[in-house]
Parts: C-alpha cells; sequence; structure tokens
C-alpha cells in the first residue's frame, strides 16, 4: 500500500495520499463512494437531514459569490450550484480526479462554476473575496496543523458580513451512544486517523481565535445537532 499511495499521490498531501487514497485519489474508490446508499450509510443515514440543514441554511445567506472547500461526494455541489442565491459558485481541490468527478455532476447546472486545483491549506485567493464559504465533512480529515491553516485561510477569505457554514462530527462529550460503544469508536479513528483529535477539540475558539489573528470578529450564528448531536451545521457570519 505504501508504494500504491507514492505513486498516486500526485501532489496531494502526504496525510491525504497516506489515509484517505483508497477513498478520494483511487478511480475505483471515487467511484464507489459517490453513491447516495453508500454515503448514507457511512453517516448513520444522515446525510438527507444534514444536506438539508446546511441548504436551508445557505438559502439566507447572500451566497452571491461562493466558495466551497473541497469536493463532497454526494449532492451538495449540485444543489449549491443550483440554488436561486448562487450567482458564482468556485470548487476547490488539491486532488484532480475529485475536481473531474464534480464537473461530471454539475455540468448541466445553469449557473458559473469555476474551478480550482488548490490545498484548502493555502488559498490563491485574494482576502474578503467569498460571501460564503461551506466546508463539508472536511476538518476531521485534516491532521491539528493542517486544520488550522485551513481555518486561518478560510477567515481571511470571507468578506466582512460573509458565512461560514460547516457540516460536521458534533463534540465528543462521551454522551452518544456512538461515542460510549468502544467498538465502533475505535472502528471509526481507524478509518479516520485525525477524528479523535477533532472529536475533542473547541471548534468555536479555534475560529474566534483565526478571526483575531486576521484581524476579524467571527459570531457564532447558532448551530443544528443532527443524530443527537453526533452531527452538527453549525453557521459563523464575519
Amino acid at each position: 500500500m505504501l508504494e500504491f499511495w507514492r505513486r498516486h499521490r500526485d501532489g496531494a498531501p502526504e496525510y491525504l495520499a497516506r489515509h484517505y487514497w483508497w477513498a478520494y485519489l483511487d478511480p475505483a474508490g471515487v467511484w464507489f463512494f459517490d453513491h447516495y446508499p453508500v454515503i448514507n450509510l457511512i453517516l448513520f443515514g444522515q446525510y438527507r437531514n444534514i444536506l438539508d440543514e446546511v441548504m436551508r441554511r445557505y438559502a439566507a445567506t447572500d451566497g452571491a459569490r461562493t466558495l466551497q472547500l473541497t469536493c463532497a461526494y454526494g449532492s451538495l455541489t449540485p444543489a449549491l450550484a443550483r440554488a436561486a442565491n448562487t450567482r458564482e459558485l468556485h470548487l476547490l481541490d488539491v486532488a484532480a480526479i475529485q475536481l473531474r468527478a464534480a464537473q461530471r455532476k454539475i455540468s448541466s447546472a445553469g449557473k458559473p462554476v469555476r474551478y480550482a486545483r488548490i490545498n484548502a491549506e493555502a488559498l490563491a485567493y485574494a482576502g474578503d473575496s467569498f460571501d460564503t464559504v461551506i466546508v463539508f465533512f472536511l476538518l476531521h480529515e485534516l491532521p491539528g496543523e493542517a486544520r488550522q491553516r485551513m481555518l486561518q485561510e478560510t477567515v481571511r477569505v470571507l468578506k466582512p458580513g460573509g458565512h461560514l457554514l460547516i457540516a460536521e462530527y458534533g463534540a465528543n462529550c462521551g454522551l452518544h451512544v456512538l461515542h460510549r460503544f468502544a467498538p465502533l469508536r475505535r472502528m471509526l479513528e481507524k478509518l479516520e486517523p485525525f477524528l479523535g483529535d477533532f472529536w475533542h477539540s473547541d471548534l468555536h475558539a479555534q475560529l474566534a481565535a483565526c478571526a483575531r489573528d486576521n484581524g476579524k470578529t467571527l459570531r457564532h450564528n447558532g448551530e443544528t445537532a443532527l443524530f443527537g448531536g453526533f452531527y452538527r451545521v453549525a453557521e459563523y457570519r464575519v
């Protein structure tokens, strides 16, 4: 497997190529995981609920210039491209295979969609560039330092008055049955090697610090707990 990810790294960060090649870089994996039954199973039957909550909150924003930080399996990108309040959608990913897969899904969206192969840790956009930034189940897949850089960049490119929407795992407070069920928890942390660190991080505090570093204030506009708090959709405003 070590030689496989070295051959197929294709400019991807080491942690992505080493730990997630099977899901995001391998053509068979890209085909397999981009099916609703598979995504819904991975998310314990909550995919539609999570997506609907993201789009409900997005509909209330000025989505004029929207950035989706990395591709996402499923129908999020087509939904954003077709949303009434989207005038310009920017979609980036560090993996070319992911951008090609997304492009096939939204070729008939009828809205301007701009694709860029960029690492989310170093966004090639000027500050205050976007009205809305959406991050869909990305944070838990990043090592701590990479997550910090990505959040810094996210806040930097948000315009004053702009919105940040994050769909992610909820914090692990040891209350949910899936947190307490050790075999399942260990399996998830084996498949998602950075999930344990994310589970115990303070996302609100981290984002507030990133905002201060960028000379901004980020207000937590509330969040929706889903599946008993195992997942969440959080909203912030600059």
